[in-house]
């Protein structure tokens, strides 16, 4: 089994910056999928996350035994609620929504999945999950019951992913959800990558290379794209090749 946790830390500490494409098994179809999975081992895509906020465990299943015929491409479960587990990925993130009020979703949830992933063969990662506000409700936001952060309330942000790496929380994953009208701010990545040193997830509304440079100049360590991947799959290749070309001039 990889150790992706320490793969993440050592690029992070080298600066390059890694890609992944989230595949939502409720919203791909079979074909799309194909396409995308081709694509992205093309493209040398780092991760799939594989997630969403209703799938359930035969669709889950399905989904990663598709992209394991196809390809290595590490797996990591994104679980959108506690029965959205499985042993064909190869890690989860452990996610704490620490952006919210909500317990269940705080350590609720956890304790209810913890004896799973204790006798399970999975990288479990815990991930301090940051809903930031992209100017539409969300289905996260509604599932969750909980309200995003304001997009420009940076200091907010910085305050609630220090608090999550003081607890122990190894990433931190700001997102702002699925079809986000506006993406998170390059000065809200900034603030927030300058405050912590575990590795920087950033995810919603990233529907160009162009904002996918600005994100990982900014701070990104990783950059997750979803939506966008299934309206357009070939933003796979240019955006792949953006964070390519970035990692040659960090060696450079």
């Amino acid at each position: 089994m990889q150790d992706l946790y320490h793969e993440l830390v050592m690029a992070k500490q080298a600066g390059k910056k890694k890609l992944a494409v989230l595949i939502d098994p409720d919203r791909i179809r079979l074909g799309k999928m194909d396409q995308v999975i081709d694509l992205s081992v093309r493209a040398g895509v780092d991760y799939f996350f594989i997630g969403g906020s209703l799938i359930v465990n035969n669709q889950l299943d399905e989904c990663l035994q598709a992209i394991r015929d196809r390809c290595d491409i590490p797996m990591v479960l994104f679980p959108g609620d506690s029965f959205q587990l499985s042993y064909k990925a190869d890690a989860i993130l452990f996610l704490s929504l620490i952006s919210g009020r909500n317990a269940e979703l705080l350590i609720g949830k956890h304790v209810i999945t913890a004896p799973y992933l204790k006798m399970s063969p999975l990288e479990v990662i815990p991930t301090g999950y940051m809903l930031i506000d992209g100017g539409v409700p969300t289905t996260v936001s509604y599932i969750s019951n909980t309200s995003p952060i304001p997009r420009n309330k940076s200091d907010i942000a910085v305050c609630t992913a220090v608090a999550g790496e003081m607890l122990g929380l190894k990433c931190i994953y700001m997102d702002a959800g699925s079809g986000a009208r506006e993406p998170i701010s390059a000065d809200m990545i900034e603030s927030v990558s300058g405050a912590t040193d575990v590795p920087l997830i950033v995810g919603g509304g990233i529907r160009t290379p162009e904002k996918a440079k600005e994100n990982i100049e900014a701070g990104a360590d990783v950059l997750v794209v979803g939506n966008a991947f299934e309206q357009d799959p070939s933003l796979i290749i240019s955006i792949a090749r953006t964070i390519a070309n970035h990692n040659v001039a960090v060696n450079a």
